[in-house]
């Protein structure tokens, strides 16, 4: 009964074959392997710049070699910690007995466990699903998310945990509770610092309102759990705890979305903070001399949208698009796998389980036609380009840069070509050249009406259905000098090698807050190198004239390189 809107056919039973890459498939030079080793949790530091590993990580796959593995996060890693006292996980699916695996052995039948769902029809197999599961564990408790929209879904991904020193942490991801989504699909993770408990002593410093620090980020958070608690109690005492911990050390800011019943009214009506009024009061230097940006937008999921492209430009794009700079009109680049992509990835078409699109009514080829020139490919490999080889791709050098449509430098392969996307990522690229980053957001939204809301009447008033939640970073949040560029295998700017022997290294902590050296030290200095983890490689190949997006609802008769094929 685990399925969702992503993974409408997914099986619980083991794929038969599982397929290894080797481990020399990918690495350029063992010793850059072992230096890149040697950055994880740290910054390189110069008498000009430093160096922040990415806010994002990628999760583990299992099936690609370690050095396709580096800086990356497994669920394991994530809630193994014997210190965790309780854990509140938010998500639209939910495996129970995978999730409970996940805990220290000692403390699995201690922590407790607040699991928040979206099915809230009393005879909905997956309620009554989750109810059965749950009577194995006593230390669990399901809470049920309000959901006033019939086609609404709770799809944001999130856990909240509190440790036994006194801390706690907030965590937002791409995946699902399933084993599924944490093995061979690429995800993203943004884990927040540890968060201590206020000091009562000394000035309250993090009520700052500015957009982008801890506290504002504190206040959108407690903001959106609010609203769970629109028709019974769920989150109040998360929130009366999550009051006493210090954000400050934040760097983000919450992108999110829910539903919330007016008091004054019985009409609905939901709360956001978006995209665009984030954007609206972040300006970049960028924006104002690079006339040729590109934004990227990553997803694993098109609803409909529409005939036209109206909805498209008026409301996503508009939003997207928002600078406190003016500047001249971004292009936007859609990054989505085509079937052969999914046919090649390590679970071949099994992976189209959790990804969607339509194509096949005249409706939905009107979509497609005014989609088709913003699509590019997720793998841009396939038998079509021209250095690519049209055999399996276990008998290919698939993941070595060297088999690019383009020529291209080592590090542009972000070494997942073969892990087929569940994440969804939104990204501004500061040149044409695509060599740094404005600004990137990850978050559970697809590209849906559902998630980021449509126009309802003259008034402007947006009619959102789903709970989202996302974080968005910028440069400027580490400094006005800072930049941000991509990062490829690594969580950390190739630059930093070339830095390394003339630069001190410090310790940082799992968000790059780097060590202070004394009391007067800041954390906002200038000329910091920012990485960001990217999930797919550069540059971004688009669509060829023949292709087209994968379709689940579709039916495709060449066999993946298990030999399996996809009948509807």
């Amino acid at each position: 009964m685990d399925q969702d809107q992503d993974h409408s056919k997914e099986s619980d039973e083991p794929i038969q074959k599982r397929r290894k890459l080797d481990d020399n498939t990918n690495d350029t030079t063992n010793d850059n392997s072992l230096r890149r080793e040697n950055l994880k949790q740290r910054v390189v530091e110069s008498p000009k710049q430093k160096v922040v590993k990415s806010p994002f990580q990628l999760t583990s796959i299992r099936d690609l070699p370690a050095s396709s593995n580096l800086d990356t996060v497994s669920l394991k890693d994530i809630l193994g910690d014997p210190l965790i006292s309780e854990c509140w996980e938010f998500n639209y699916l939910h495996n129970l007995d995978f999730l409970m695996e996940q805990f220290d052995e000692d403390i699995r039948n201690l922590v407790k466990v607040n699991v928040i769902h979206g099915f809230w029809k009393r005879e909905d197999p997956s309620r009554l699903y989750l109810m059965e599961r749950a009577l194995k564990y006593p230390n669990i408790n399901l809470l049920t998310a309000y959901m006033p929209e019939m086609f609404g879904t709770h799809h944001s991904k999130m856990f909240i945990l509190f440790r036994h020193d006194s801390t706690a942490q907030v965590i937002i991801h791409t995946a699902n509770m399933i084993p599924f989504d944490w093995t061979n699909m690429t995800q993203a993770v943004w884990k927040s610092p540890l968060l201590p408990l206020l000091d009562t002593e000394k000035p309250n410093l993090t009520d700052s309102t500015e957009m982008g620090s801890g506290g504002k980020f504190k206040l959108d958070l407690l903001n959106y759990l609010r609203a769970y608690d629109t028709k019974r109690i769920i989150c109040k005492p998360l929130i009366e705890q999550l009051s006493k911990h210090d954000f400050s050390e934040i760097r983000a800011s919450l992108v999110w979305q829910v539903f919330q019943e007016s008091k004054a009214s019985s009409l609905t009506h939901q709360k956001q903070h978006g995209a665009g009024q984030v954007l609206q009061k972040y300006s970049s230097p960028y924006l104002a001399v690079e006339p040729n940006q590109k934004i990227a937008v990553q997803i694993s999921s098109i609803a409909s949208l529409g005939p036209t492209d109206k909805w498209l430009n008026q409301t996503l794009f508009k939003a997207l698009g928002t600078s406190k700079s003016p500047t001249s009109k971004p292009k936007f680049k859609i990054i989505f796998p085509t079937a052969d992509e999914v046919r090649r990835s390590l679970n071949g078409y099994a992976s189209g389980n959790a990804i969607h699109t339509k194509i096949l009514t005249p409706a939905q080829g009107k979509q497609l036609s005014y989609l088709k020139p913003m699509l590019c490919h997720w793998a841009g490999d396939g038998p079509q380009h021209q250095t690519s080889s049209p055999q399996p791709p276990e008998a290919t050098s698939s993941f070595n840069s060297n088999t690019n449509s383009q020529p291209q430098q080592s590090n542009q392969n972000a070494h997942r070509k073969r892990a087929a996307p569940h994440i969804k990522t939104y990204m501004r690229f500061s040149s044409s050249s695509l060599k740094s980053i404005d600004w990137m957001l990850v978050t559970s939204a697809n590209l849906s009406k559902q998630a980021w809301g449509e126009n309802t009447n003259a008034a402007g008033e947006v009619r959102i259905c789903s709970y989202e939640i996302g974080v968005l970073v910028w440069p400027s949040l580490w400094g006005e000098e800072a930049s941000m560029v991509p990062c490829f295998g690594t969580d950390t700017p190739l630059a930093a090698l070339d830095l390394q022997t003339d630069c001190e290294v410090k310790e940082t902590n799992d968000n790059g807050k780097r060590v202070k050296e004394n009391e007067g030290s800041t954390t906002q200095d200038e000329g910091v190198l920012i990485g960001v983890r990217m999930p797919y490689d550069l540059p971004i190949i688009p669509y060829a004239k023949n292709d087209t997006p994968w379709c689940a609802t579709a039916s495709y008769t060449e066999p993946d390189w298990m030999g399996q094929t996809w009948n509807t």
